[in-house]
């Protein structure tokens, strides 16, 4: 069941509301590249916790306002995929835009018509994962490589 600002895990409950915003999108998006509910809670926890002490005055201000809990489909089915963790990210070129997803993913998380936009979301993601990202160009050629240390 997709996780709402009214509908949540009971840990959830004392987070700040910003932090629990942010808990409940990153465990959503989580849950949706094919992590069990169980263990993206505690990480998406964690990752809020960080993204929080770490995030700017207007960064909060700004999600608070504007942020939308990813929501998950509830007609999806995936696979339990815990190794998406270990696994980088990657923007390319997709049929809509700019396509965010982890190396051995499938699909794509999020499509973007920006590629500003996707490589915001893929740093982010790799970032919080500690975990790399590769930029394509239109051609498919490799753009830019990013690493980010494990914060763990």
């Amino acid at each position: 069941m997709p996780w709402t600002m009214d509908d949540y895990p009971s840990s959830l409950k004392n987070l700040e509301y910003a932090t629990k915003k942010k808990a409940i999108d990153i465990a959503n998006a989580m849950v949706d590249e094919g992590y069990d509910e169980n263990r993206a809670i505690p990480i998406a926890t964690k990752q809020a916790k960080e993204w929080r002490e770490n995030a700017s005055k207007k960064e909060v201000e700004d999600y608070v306002k504007y942020g939308k809990p990813t929501t998950r489909k509830k007609d999806k089915q995936y696979e339990n995929n815990p190794e998406r963790l270990e696994e980088g990210e990657k923007v390319v070129p997709h049929e809509d835009g700019w396509a965010v997803q982890s190396f051995n993913a499938k699909k794509p998380s999020n499509v973007y018509k920006n590629k500003d936009d996707a490589i915001k979301k893929a740093r982010e993601i790799a970032r919080n994962k500690g975990t790399h990202l590769t930029i394509y160009k239109q051609d498919g050629k490799v753009q830019k490589k990013e690493a980010f240390e494990s914060k763990s």
